[in-house]
């Protein structure tokens, strides 16, 4: 159970300038690269703190973990060009930084709750409606929920038919 000293710590490296603007740093090299592979250490090493430190400080930052927003920026930008393009779901899939096309589609369902395909002819479908709202707007509308991780969701999609890791503590 934190502590009330703990609690001022953390408060009080959010609120440190130099801090919030590295772990910017790395946002933002995440948000031009999202397709690129950014592990913790690479992250660490743009923002210029420890890869523990940078883990905790951006989770504290921005509410997730720093593969979760990452995540979300693959699956935003997957969204838009199953919208606006006609690339097939492979090169989509590519473009956007996954490796294989089968951990896409899973990932991609597990997050939006359809298949890419199925997002495509939905997406398509909603633009007519949606011209005239501004595209920040309607990213922000359309971000998907990652507050919980990619396994927990899809745990609770199964109804517990997914065993828990030997790692996880099983309450």
């Amino acid at each position: 159970m934190p502590t009330r000293d703990s609690d001022s710590e953390t408060a009080d490296a959010l609120q440190d300038p130099a801090l919030l603007r590295r772990l910017l740093r790395a946002k933002d090299r995440m948000d031009a690269s999202s397709h690129e592979d950014w592990p913790v250490r690479r992250l660490a090493e743009v923002s210029g703190v420890s890869e523990a430190h940078f883990a905790r400080s951006f989770k504290r930052a921005f509410g997730i973990p720093p593969h979760r927003y990452l995540l979300t920026r693959r699956i935003e930008q997957a969204v838009t060009l199953l919208r606006d393009t006609e690339l097939a779901i492979t090169d989509i899939a590519f473009v956007t930084g996954w490796e294989s096309l089968g951990s896409f589609g899973r990932i991609f369902r597990d997050i939006t709750g359809h298949s890419p395909r199925a997002m495509r002819v939905l997406a398509r479908a909603d633009v007519s409606s949606l011209d005239r709202v501004p595209a920040c707007v309607l990213k922000a509308a359309q971000r998907p929920d990652l507050t919980i991780a990619v396994l927990e969701k899809r745990r609770r999609g199964a109804k517990g038919t997914v065993r828990p890791s030997s790692t996880e503590e099983v309450t």
